[in-house]
């Protein structure tokens, strides 16, 4: 009987033991450790970079051609318009709103409100025929021209909207920086692709005609980015990302006559810089 007992609590004390160091290694997954099922939005602003493009304009007396034309963005730098709800539109800015669809993969939708400034007073060459009645008027054949403000200015400064959707993917890369709360500190590298329409609101002055002003579906873009994201007590995060892409506006609205129209494309790269939330839904 002593015999029994002995052995008999020699078992139990044998079985209890992977017990006991299994429960104390089950711990509470942290909020980070998981994505799907969380939303998430951001807004900051960006800078950007344009390649030089052809442009065509078309009208009733006039069809030519501007070529490798070059343009800046419109730059606000730091100001308190980014946070101003009566002037949020006037800087250069991105928002996103986002679901993720598992804990690596998220769809979102936004717009990236970029500025486009011709840049004045360059020489390019044009190609083709203006019959205006004006100075300008002239068959051309690849001859320079100077892009001064009483022949041409041109801009999408209200702006050059791309709306679009993305699909991208987040990864944790905190064990890399010996980060082990992530649900305090959290560093992620994200990478998506994205495609959407141009949606500009364009400021031309073309020969002295009067200036279209609305928006209006111009086009379409495609764009790629990688970016790096800090996340601050699960739900505060800083972004930043490289976003290039290309943009074709094949009907841009240049002056109030509905006959004119412009033509476009040309390749963009973003600096980006956000700040955004993250919350379970």
């Amino acid at each position: 009987m002593k015999n029994l007992f002995l052995i008999s609590l020699l078992t139990f004390c044998a079985l209890s033991q992977p017990v006991s160091a299994q429960d104390q290694q089950v711990n509470p997954s942290k909020y980070t450790a998981h994505n799907k099922g969380k939303m998430y939005i951001f807004w900051g602003g960006n800078r950007e970079s344009f390649s030089k493009s052809d442009i065509h304009f078309k009208g009733e007396n006039y069809n030519f051609t501007l070529n490798d034309v070059s343009a800046n963005d419109k730059p606000k730098g730091w100001h308190i318009d980014y946070f101003n709800p009566a002037r949020m539109t006037i800087p250069q800015t991105n928002l996103r709103i986002g679901y993720f669809i598992s804990d690596h993969y998220n769809i979102s939708i936004g717009v990236d409100h970029m500025k486009y400034v011709m840049n004045q007073n360059q020489t390019v060459t044009i190609n083709g025929t203006i019959n205006e009645g004006g100075p300008f008027d002239g068959t051309y054949n690849n001859d320079p021209i100077i892009l001064t403000e009483n022949f041409l200015t041109f801009e999408h400064t209200d702006g050059l909207n791309y709306i679009n959707t993305e699909f991208s993917r987040v990864d944790d890369i905190s064990k890399l920086f010996k980060i082990n709360n992530t649900d305090i500190f959290q560093i992620n590298v994200t990478e998506g692709v994205g495609a959407g329409i141009l949606y500009p609101k364009t400021n031309a002055m073309l020969m002295g005609k009067e200036r279209h002003d609305d928006f209006h579906i111009a086009g379409y873009g495609v764009s790629a980015k990688v970016g790096l994201n800090f996340t601050f007590f699960k739900h505060f995060f800083l972004q930043t990302e490289f976003k290039g892409g290309y943009i074709d506006m094949n009907d841009i609205r240049t002056t109030h006559s509905s006959a004119d129209r412009a033509s476009q494309h040309f390749f963009f790269l973003q600096r980006i810089v956000t700040i955004g939330g993250i919350f379970k839904v």
